[in-house]
C-alpha cells in the first residue's frame, strides 16, 4: 500500500515536471515563430475552424449517449460546453467569410476565439465544483435543467466580460507577451487540468484523454499570447493545439462508449449471480448448432441440470446459502468445460450445458463429471444435481424438441433418487 502511494508521487512529480518542461517549450517555440514571417491566411484558418467545429458536435452527441448511460453530469456539462465552442467557432467563420480581412475581423477572430474558450474552461471548472459540492440526482431531468443553467449562466458571464470590456483582448506588439490576456483561460485550463488529476483515472478513456487534452489548451493559450495577429505562426500553432485537443477527447469518449455497449451487450446474454450465460445466450446457442449440425450431418447434446432439495437448503441455511450453492455449480460448470461448450443457467436452480459435436455417451460422461466434481467439492451443506440429456437429432430437430427429450431424462432421474430415497427409508424402518 505504502509502495503504490510512493510511486503515485514519483508519477504525481513526474506529470508535474513533464507539464512545466512543455509549457516552458511551446512559450519558447512560440516566442520563435512571433518572429518569423509566416501567415496561415484565411483558407487554413477556416480549414482549422471547421474540424474543430465538426469535432466539437462529432463530440456532444458521443457524450450525449454516454450521458445516457452513465448519468453522469460531468459528461452532460461537457457536452454542453462544446456545443457552444462549436457554435462560436462556426459564427466567427461566418462572420469573416467573403470579406476582405481588416483589423476589424481580426478583432472579431481574437474576440470569437476568447469567448469560446474562456466559457469552455469556465465551464469545466463550474463543473468539477458542482460535481464536488453538490449530490447528483437520481432525476435525469434534474441534471439537464442544473447543466443547463450553469451553461448559460457561464456563456452569459464570459461574454458581458469580454464585450464590456472588464478583460482587455487587445494585442500588444511590444510587450513580451503579446496577448496577455490569453492566460486567464490557460489558468482556468490548468485548473480543471490539475483537478482532473486527482481524480487519478486509471483506463484510458474519457476521463484520461481529458486531462492530456486540458493540458494540450493550456500549451494552446501559452502559444497563442505571442501572436500579432489572428493567422500568423504562433496563432496557427495555438489552432492546431486545439484541434488536436479535440480530436483527443473525441477519441476518449468513443473509447468509454464502445465499452458501454460491451457491457451492454453482457449483461443482456448473462446471468447475474453466477456469470453464465442467460436464457437468451441458450437459445442462440442452440440455434447456431442446430443450423451447424444441419449442414456438417454431425450430433451436438444439451445436459439439463437441477439442483437437488434447493428449497431444503434454503429453508434450513438461508437463502445467501442457498445463492452460493447455485453459484457453486456455475463454477464447477466454467472450470469442467470446453472452450467451445456453452454453459448457461436459464431458471432459478436449472442449467443447462451445450455440448458441440457430442453424442449421447460424451454427453453422460461429462453430466457424470459435473454430478462428481459438485458433490466432491468439500463445500457445506452439501449438494447434488440432477441431470437430463438430449442428442440431435435422435432426440429432436427443434429447440423445444431437444428441451423436452431433456426434461423427460432430468424427471426420470429425480424421480428414480427419490424411489431410491424412499426404499432407503423403508429399510431402515
Amino acid at each position: 500500500m505504502f509502495g503504490k502511494q510512493n510511486l503515485g508521487r514519483r508519477l504525481s512529480r513526474y506529470q508535474w515536471t513533464l507539464g512545466i518542461c512543455a509549457l516552458a517549450g511551446v512559450l519558447i517555440f512560440a516566442s520563435w515563430l512571433r518572429h518569423r514571417d509566416f501567415s496561415s491566411g484565411f483558407v487554413l484558418f477556416c480549414y482549422l475552424e471547421i474540424i474543430g467545429s465538426l469535432l466539437c458536435f462529432t463530440f456532444v452527441a458521443n457524450a450525449l449517449v454516454h450521458f445516457r448511460g452513465t448519468r453522469d453530469r460531468l459528461t452532460l456539462i461537457l457536452a454542453l460546453g462544446f456545443l457552444v465552442s462549436g457554435l462560436i467557432e462556426t459564427f466567427a467563420i461566418w462572420g469573416v467569410y467573403g470579406a476582405p480581412i481588416t483589423a476589424t475581423h481580426e478583432a472579431a477572430v481574437f474576440l470569437t476565439w476568447m469567448i469560446g474558450q474562456t466559457a469552455l474552461a469556465a465551464m469545466l471548472v463550474s463543473a468539477l465544483a458542482l460535481e464536488h459540492r453538490v449530490p447528483h440526482s437520481r432525476h435525469p431531468r434534474s441534471e439537464v435543467t442544473v447543466s443547463l443553467m450553469l451553461v448559460a449562466m457561464v456563456t452569459y458571464l464570459t461574454s458581458a466580460a469580454y464585450l464590456s470590456g472588464v478583460i482587455n483582448s487587445a494585442t500588444h506588439p511590444a510587450a513580451p507577451l503579446a496577448r496577455a490576456s490569453e492566460l486567464v483561460p490557460a489558468a482556468l485550463f490548468m485548473v480543471s487540468a490539475i483537478a482532473f488529476s486527482r481524480t487519478n483515472p486509471q483506463r484510458l478513456g474519457m476521463r484520461r484523454t481529458l486531462c492530456v487534452a486540458l493540458w494540450m489548451n493550456v500549451c494552446c493559450h501559452v502559444a497563442a499570447s505571442q501572436s500579432l495577429h489572428a493567422f500568423d505562426a504562433p496563432f496557427t500553432l495555438a489552432l492546431g493545439l486545439r484541434t488536436s485537443s479535440y480530436a483527443l477527447i473525441l477519441g476518449g469518449t468513443l473509447l468509454d462508449n464502445a465499452r458501454l455497449f460491451e457491457q451492454v451487450r453482457q449483461l443482456a446474454v448473462s446471468d447475474s449471480l453466477t456469470g453464465l450465460g442467460n436464457y437468451r445466450a441458450l437459445l442462440n446457442a442452440m440455434e447456431s448448432e442446430i443450423q451447424r449440425s444441419s449442414r456438417s450431418g454431425r450430433s451436438f447434446a444439451i445436459v439439463l441440470m437441477d439442483l437437488d432439495h434447493l428449497k431444503q437448503i434454503n429453508d434450513r441455511h438461508g437463502h445467501l446459502v442457498g445463492s452460493h450453492a447455485i453459484c457453486r455449480l456455475g463454477k464447477v460448470l466454467r472450470s469442467h468445460s470446453r472452450a467451445i461448450d456453452t454453459a448457461a443457467r436459464y431458471g432459478g436452480d436449472e442449467f443447462a450445458l451445450v455440448l458441440p459435436e457430442a453424442g449421447a455417451h460424451a454427453a453422460q460422461r461429462v453430466a457424470e463429471r459435473i454430478r462428481e466434481r459438485l458433490s466432491a467439492d468439500g463445500e457445506n451443506p452439501p449438494v447434488t444435481v440432477s441431470v437430463g440429456t438430449a442428442v440431435f437429432p435422435q432426440d429432436g430437430r427443434t429447440v423445444e424438441e431437444l428441451f423436452d427429450a431433456a426434461d423427460r431424462s432430468l424427471y426420470g432421474m429425480k424421480r428414480g433418487g427419490r424411489l431410491m430415497g424412499l426404499s432407503r427409508i423403508a429399510a431402515c424402518l
